[in-house]
């Protein structure tokens, strides 16, 4: 019984089959939603931000601890260039925080429409809740872990694009399109 419970614990933190990573993901992302609901209730409740703003700030802040999280333990990406994978996953979140702001933002107001839920006991603090947490598990699996697992933490022909434009932002000089190669192989073979 013990080696079982050994070989599935090694399997929840080393396999990358699909079960195994959701496991991983899952974990993460609680962890980075937790930061990031905290930070959205703390901003919401107490500094008075509005339902967008508090929102965004909380997916900030949880979209970093994530991403680092997801790197190293979830996907296991280290053969993916992180420039790539900072490229991507900013692509990727850019379109989490929208969805997440603005399906909040319109959740949260509709809910304010349906005065039958204050006598159900429910508060306009309530309203931010639920509509935060409803999204929040849309946007969770519907967006963030397919995209994630399919695009960012795996290698692919928009890699060279992300890195060269990591490169330009960064002032490093890349003169031609094959020092972008050969950085790029150089980079795959130090992960290795």
């Amino acid at each position: 019984m013990n080696e079982k419970v050994k070989k599935i614990g090694s399997n929840i933190i080393n396999s990358d089959q699909l079960v195994f990573t959701f496991i991983r993901s899952a974990g993460a992302a609680q962890f980075a939603s937790w930061i990031d609901l905290g930070t959205a209730f703390v901003l919401f409740a107490f500094a008075h931000f509005a339902p967008w703003a508090s929102t965004a700030i909380g997916a900030f802040v949880g979209g970093v601890i994530n991403c680092v999280l997801n790197y190293r333990f979830t996907f296991h990406a280290n053969s993916c260039p992180w420039k790539a994978v900072i490229v991507k996953y900013a692509l990727v979140w850019v379109g989490s925080l929208l969805l997440n702001s603005f399906g909040t933002e319109l959740l949260y107001y509709g809910l304010m429409h349906w005065p039958w839920l204050e006598t159900i006991g429910f508060k306009p603090d309530g309203y931010f809740a639920a509509a935060r947490l409803a999204v929040s598990g849309i946007v969770s699996l519907g967006w963030n872990f397919v995209l994630q697992r399919n695009f960012v933490y795996h290698k692919s022909n928009f890699d060279s694009k992300a890195i060269a434009f990591i490169d330009f932002i960064t002032r490093k000089k890349s003169s031609s399109k094959s020092d972008l190669s050969s950085s790029i192989e150089t980079e795959r073979a130090t992960n290795s």
